[in-house]
């Protein structure tokens, strides 16, 4: 009888030692520090985040492709494209990669956009390329974003939706426009219509000054008012003038 309760405890101490010595193991394969290669990995979306879970930046396809995340929580935001997301330390969006292109019935379009975001709000910086039926758009704009968060500037956004088309919503939509929409101060590139520009524009987003090579390689700057009228054009014959 003793001999046969001996046989037993041998065999359960066996067994336990068996068990913690699988869960150091399998606690071992997930810690954090655990690492592994691949040489190919194929998946709809990546999601790369900080060991308190603040995500940190979204590699996606169009299907799983995020809504805008402030602060953590995501709101919806439909974007057509596929690309690349990045968030700061809050976990908002700070900027991105996107890109598109296809055939469509008119011809195809396709394009491409690198943003930098100012904080709490939208793109301050934007690197673009568009290509549309062999019209193409590239270049570098600088723009002026508002001051107030951006959930303010979406929460007003709706209340200009939801009032009745007229007279009424397009006034609102200009007011919502000159508070919170974003100003372009700045672009450098090439326009639609094949020319090289480098334009300047006031804080109401009016073109002031543009520097303007043409595809044929005629060289001008013009001075505008605020209403766009030129009031006055530099050509390389004036600059020669005494």
């Amino acid at each position: 009888m003793k001999l046969h309760l001996g046989q037993r405890f041998i065999t359960v101490y066996a067994g336990v030692l068996t068990l913690v010595f699988a869960g150091t193991v399998l606690m071992g394969a997930t810690s954090t520090t655990s690492s592994a290669s691949f040489d190919q990995i194929t998946v709809h979306r990546i999601n790369l985040v900080e060991p308190d879970g603040t995500l940190r930046m979204v590699i996606s396809d169009h299907a799983k492709f995020p809504g805008l995340f402030l602060h953590g929580k995501e709101y919806p935001h439909p974007r057509p494209q596929a690309g690349m997301l990045f968030y700061n330390d809050e976990g908002t969006e700070q900027g991105g990669l996107v890109f598109a292109g296809a055939k469509n019935k008119g011809g195809y379009s396709s394009g491409l956009s690198l943003t930098f975001d100012r904080y709490n709000q939208d793109q301050q910086l934007q690197l673009i390329g568009l290509d549309e039926n062999n019209k193409t758009y590239a270049g570098l704009e600088v723009n002026d974003v508002p001051h107030t968060p951006i959930l303010q500037s979406m929460a007003e956004l709706e209340k200009v939706e939801a009032t009745p088309k007229g007279s009424q919503r397009t006034q609102a939509e200009a007011q919502w426009q000159k508070q919170y929409g974003i100003t372009r101060r700045y672009f450098a590139g090439k326009s639609g219509s094949g020319n090289s520009v480098v334009m300047l524009r006031d804080a109401n987003g009016k073109p002031r000054l543009a520097l303007t090579v043409a595809p044929a390689g005629k060289a001008s700057i013009d001075f505008l008012d605020a209403n766009g009228k030129v009031q006055r054009t530099l050509t390389a014959t004036d600059a020669a003038k005494p």
